[in-house]
C-alpha cells in the first residue's frame, strides 16, 4: 500500500495509546507493564493503527531493555516481554486484508531524551546486538528510534544491519532547534554518521512537529529516504529517567487536522516516511491516510 505520493505510512505512538486504553496506573516500565497486565490492549492498539491506514507497525518493546528492566522491573523478563511484543504485533498484522510490515524496535537503552544517560559505546554495541538477536527472526525491518546521541544511533544501526534486514534510524532533536540532536550535536553530522553505519533511511521522531519541519531539509541532503514522526507533548524532555508519562502534558491544539498540516510541509521537503509518536493516535494516522489518499 502506498500513496499517490509514494509515501509509506507508519503507525502512531503506542505508549500513550495504551495509557488511554488501560485502567492500570502509569509505571516507569510504561508500555511494557501493559504487556504483562493487559496484553490484549497491545493487540487492539496495533489493530487500530492498521485500520487507520498504517502499513508499518512497531513492536511494543520500547522499555524492555536490559538497563530499564534492571532499574524498574525484572531483568529475567527480557525474553518473555520481547516474545509477547512480537506475538502481539503479528497477531494484529495477520488479521489485516493487506500486507503490514512489522518493525522491530531498537530504543534508547536507559532513557528517552537524555543523552547524558547513554551508556558507553561498548555497552551500546553489546546490548543492541542482544535486542537484534531477540527480534531478528520475527520482524521485517528494524527501527532504531529516539536516538539522542550519535554513538547510540550508530551502535543501534550497526547492530540492526548485522541481521541482514533494513534499518531505519530515527533521531530525536531539540524541540527548539531541529538542527541539532538533544545531545547538542549537529543533526547533519549525526545523519551522515548513521548513513555511513548502514542506515537505509533516516527519520526524526519524538520531537515537536515544528522541530521536525526544521530538520527535513537537513535530512534531504543525506542521500537516503527520510521522514518524520513527531510527538504531541508540550515538553517531552521533562520526562526524567525512571519517571512516568503522567508528568507530561499533551498539546491539546495538535488535532489530527493540525498534525496533517505539519506533515504536509515534510512531504513538500521530500519526506517519504511519515507517521506519529507519543500522543499521535489512530485518528491522526487516519487523517494522514485520508489526506494522502492511501491506496489499498
Amino acid at each position: 500500500m502506498q500513496t499517490d505520493h509514494g509515501l509509506i505510512l507508519l503507525d502512531g505512538g503506542m505508549g500513550q495509546e495504551l495509557r488511554k486504553r488501560s485502567q492500570q496506573p502509569a509505571s516507569p516500565l510504561w508500555s511494557a507493564q501493559v504487556m504483562l497486565d493487559e496484553p490484549q490492549l497491545v493487540v487492539d492498539s496495533h489493530r487500530a493503527y492498521i485500520a487507520a491506514g498504517a502499513e508499518v507497525i512497531t513492536t511494543n518493546n520500547y522499555t524492555a531493555t536490559p538497563q530499564r528492566l534492571a532499574r524498574d522491573g525484572d531483568p529475567n523478563g527480557f525474553a518473555a516481554l520481547h516474545k509477547a511484543a512480537l506475538r502481539a504485533a503479528h497477531e494484529a498484522a495477520s488479521t489485516s486484508d493487506r500486507r503490514v510490515r512489522v518493525a522491530g524496535c531498537l530504543p534508547p537503552l536507559v532513557a528517552s531524551y537524555h543523552a547524558d544517560q547513554v551508556p558507553d559505546e561498548l555497552t551500546c554495541r553489546r546490548d543492541y546486538a542482544r535486542l537484534v538477536e531477540t527480534q531478528r527472526d520475527a520482524v521485517d525491518l528494524f527501527i532504531a528510534e529516539t536516538m539522542s546521541l550519535t554513538h547510540e544511533a550508530v551502535a543501534a544501526t550497526r547492530a540492526g544491519k548485522q541481521s541482514g534486514l533494513p534499518v531505519w534510524t530515527a533521531l530525536t532533536v531539540d524541540d527548539h532547534d531541529g538542527g541539532q540532536l538533544r545531545s547538542g550535536e549537529p543533526l547533519a553530522d549525526a545523519a551522515q554518521a548513521v548513513v555511513a553505519a548502514g542506515a537505509d533511511a533516516v527519520l526524526i521522531n519524538c520531537s515537536a512537529p515544528e522541530a521536525v519541519t526544521t530538520a527535513m531539509p537537513i535530512l534531504a541532503r543525506v542521500g537516503v529516504p527520510f521522514g518524520g514522526y513527531a510527538n504531541g507533548f508540550e515538553a517531552a524532555a521533562e520526562l526524567k529517567p525512571g519517571g512516568t508519562v503522567d508528568g507530561l502534558k499533551a498539546r491539546e491544539s495538535l488535532t489530527p487536522e493540525r498534525y496533517v498540516e505539519h506533515v504536509e510541509g515534510w512531504v513538500e521537503a521530500g519526506a517519504s516516511l511519515i507517521g506519529g509518536c507519543c500522543e499521535i493516535g489512530p485518528a491522526h494516522i487516519q487523517a494522514l491516510s485520508q489526506r494522502f489518499r492511501y491506496k489499498r
